[in-house]
């Protein structure tokens, strides 16, 4: 008995690296792989839009056929509003994503430069990340967070999407884009 069990620890000696790199593995891809937190298109609920953004009346706009196709794939809804002054593009998520990635990354895809990045505070003490995005002589000001159901507020969608994984957000999430011409 004692020579089998000094051999099964010899094993357990000369394989436990391997186990715990496949420990490891499973427990980083359990966000991809495990527990599927994508809702499929037909499963979205019914969103009420503001009305109103900072006082401005918000006038609905028609989603351009790259959102469309964006928003087809997207586990939550999406919709683009005239501020007057300024585009506002707001997307309610009811479940954890990766599918909610930063502006800057959708700017980048479609061959702005970003410049610029920054952390700023509104006239409100809201804190945004904002950044300037420059194409063929077209220039934007681009700034966006994300807001819980308890109001908390990320400016960083990673953090956020931890954060919402880990339980320590509560949804459904709005995140919240705001686009100037410069």
């Amino acid at each position: 008995m004692r020579a089998s069990l000094d051999r099964s620890g010899l094993r357990f000696a000369e394989q436990w690296p391997r186990l715990l790199a496949l420990v490891l593995a499973a427990c980083a891809s359990w966000p991809l792989f495990g527990a599927r937190h994508d809702a499929a298109p037909a499963q979205r609920a019914s969103v009420e839009w503001p009305h109103e953004w900072g006082g401005a009346a918000l006038r609905p706009l028609a989603l351009g056929p790259l959102e469309q196709r964006l928003a087809a794939r997207f586990p939550g809804s999406v919709a683009r509003f005239d501020a007057g002054d300024h585009l506002l593009v707001l997307r309610d998520v009811r479940q954890p994503t990766r599918m909610l990635h930063p502006a800057a990354d959708c700017y980048r895809g479609l061959g702005y430069r970003i410049e610029t990045a920054r952390l700023e505070r509104d006239t409100e003490q809201r804190l945004w990340q904002c950044f300037e995005a420059a194409r063929e002589g077209r220039r934007v000001r681009v700034c966006e967070r994300i807001v819980d159901a308890d109001a908390k507020a990320f400016t960083d969608t990673s953090a956020w999407f931890w954060a919402a994984m880990l339980g320590q957000s509560r949804g459904p999430w709005r995140a919240v884009t705001k686009v100037e011409s410069l």
